[in-house]
Parts: C-alpha cells; structure tokens; sequence
C-alpha cells in the first residue's frame, strides 16, 4: 500500500509537475483528500464563509502518482476500492456559479454530518443515504500546462459522475509518460446534474488499484459500474423542461422543482436549490423529437424531513 496525504498535492493538471512516488501495474495506492474548499469551511460555515472563500484554493488535488510503464496510448485501469468519507460535508451556493446563479446571487452554506450510511442535511432539512464517490480523478493532458482543474477534460479530471464509488473500474486514455494521476474533489452524496455547482462536499480516504492496458487508451473516461442495489427514494417527484435548447430546458426543470418544493413543501428556494444539486437527478428525457427535447429533474420526496 503506498499512501498520499492531500498536504502533498497540487492545483490545476500540468503534465511537468514532479510525481510524488511511483507505483506499478498492479499496486493500491491509498489517498487522503481535502474537501474541494481546501479546509476553508467548518461545522458552524454561513453564507458569509461563502463570500469569503479563496477560490484560488478550491479543488484541490492529491497527487500526481507516477505509474510505471503508462504510455501515451495506453488506458489507465483504476479499481475504486473504498470511498470512506469524512463525518461532515458542505452544500453551497457560490455567487456567479452554478445553473441558477443568475436567480440565487447571496452566498448559501448547509452543513451536513455523514454517520452510518445517512447524510443529515442542515438542521432537520432531508436525510440522503450516504452514496460517497470521487468527483475529480485525472491523468494530466497532452498539452503542456497549466489547466484548470473546474472543466472536465478527455483524460478526465472534475467528471462529478455520481457513478465514481466504491467497485467502479474508471478507464482513462493515458497523454503522459507515468499518466500522472490526480484525485480530489471528494462527495458524500450527489444527484445527477448538481445543479447548484456544489453536492455535499467532504474529505475522504480513497484506496484505488491501478493497472495498465497497453495500447488501449479510450477516446474519453469509460466506466465499468457494479450492479445497481435497488433505490430507496420513492416516491418522486419529475419536473421538465421543453424546447430546442437543453441548457435552457434544464434551468426551466430545476425552476420548476423549487417551486413545487417551496409551494408543496414550505423549503426556502435557496434551500431547495441546494437539494436539487444533491438529491435530484437531472436527465436527459429525450433527444430525438426535433425541434424540441426534454429534459427532467427527478427528486426523491422520501429524503424530505
């Protein structure tokens, strides 16, 4: 087992930078993240921590971990052993960001504690089943940097794919000599979307097992999924949008969800925002009925308290 604290970590994907250490095909690498504040939140966090934070602090990212024998070409095969999260996570909404910012301008924060596969959200707000995943791990590009770690790229980086936890095999086209992998980015639970920017942002301990896959990089990050345990969510409640342009029918889906949760619920709209992001899945409804397509939010009423 070789081990990285995030105290020895970096911001931003840049193929130059100096790997920690070096592992071998085969080998399990244990890494200990920071929350994607970098420490800059505590267990009493407001909206005026929120105005505050340095965003030039924010995700980040421990590693690189050199893997000897990775080519460019080659696929990186990362097996997701363990995801063991922190006791406490933070939802937030930051001015400017997320797809409603231009209705949510005041800086938001919810505290949740995470405690026996449950995440308790605020004072009594929703209570999620725990679902802790990695919502950035990468290997460092092609193009000489740096890059920011905010967009998700081809050799992956800030995916927020839900789906990234705990017997998930990630494959991830190697551009690097070594690949250069990098994980950060840690949250305890998430719905599809996070739609506010931010899900409920924790400090993890991961444990991965990497292989190489000579010369079978894919065009972009694949996942190999366990087999789905049956959800416990129901019932739900589904808004959409509709029209020729996803982006836009997503904000009219999330709009639709805080009013209902306001109107049938009594949830302050900032509040529900914030649950949307971590609790809802948005999706894709169809895409195929030119000129117009349907996007849904898909919120599991159950997490209410």
């Amino acid at each position: 087992m070789h081990t990285l604290h995030h105290r020895d970590g970096h911001h931003g994907w840049d193929r130059s930078l100096a790997p920690r250490f070096a592992v071998g095909p085969g080998d399990t690498v244990e890494l200990v993240l920071a929350d994607c504040f970098g420490g800059q939140l505590g267990p009493d966090a407001t909206g005026a921590d929120v105005a505050v934070l340095d965003l030039d602090l924010a995700n980040p990212l421990t590693g690189p971990v050199a893997v000897r024998g990775a080519e460019p070409g080659d696929a990186l095969r990362i097996e997701i052993l363990d995801v063991e999260t922190g006791p406490l996570g933070w939802t937030t909404l930051i001015p400017g960001f997320g797809l409603l910012a231009d209705h949510f301008p005041q800086p938001h924060a919810i505290v949740s504690h995470v405690a026996g596969g449950r995440v308790e959200v605020g004072d009594g707000l929703a209570r999620l089943p725990a679902r802790p995943f990695l919502g950035t791990i990468g290997v460092a590009p092609a193009e000489s940097g740096p890059h920011s770690v905010i967009p998700p790229r081809r050799v992956g980086g800030n995916l927020d794919c839900r789906d990234m936890g705990a017997g998930t095999v990630l494959l991830l086209p190697v551009e690097a000599p070594g690949a250069l992998l990098s994980v950060g980015d840690p949250h305890a639970a998430q719905g599809d979307g996070e739609v506010c920017g931010t899900a409920v942002e924790t400090t993890a301990t991961v444990r991965l097992r990497i292989e190489v896959v000579t010369g079978q990089a894919p065009p972009a990050p694949q996942l190999d999924l366990p087999a789905p345990s049956p959800r416990p969510e129901a019932p739900r409640l589904l808004t959409t949008g509709v029209g020729p342009d996803l982006y836009a029918g997503a904000r009219d889906a999330t709009l639709a969800m805080i009013e209902r949760l306001d109107r049938d619920h009594g949830l302050d709209p900032a509040d529900a925002y914030a649950l949307c992001s971590i609790a809802a899945d948005l999706r894709i409804i169809e895409v195929v009925d030119a000129p117009n397509w349907v996007v849904g939010l898909d919120f599991p009423l159950a997490v209410l308290v």
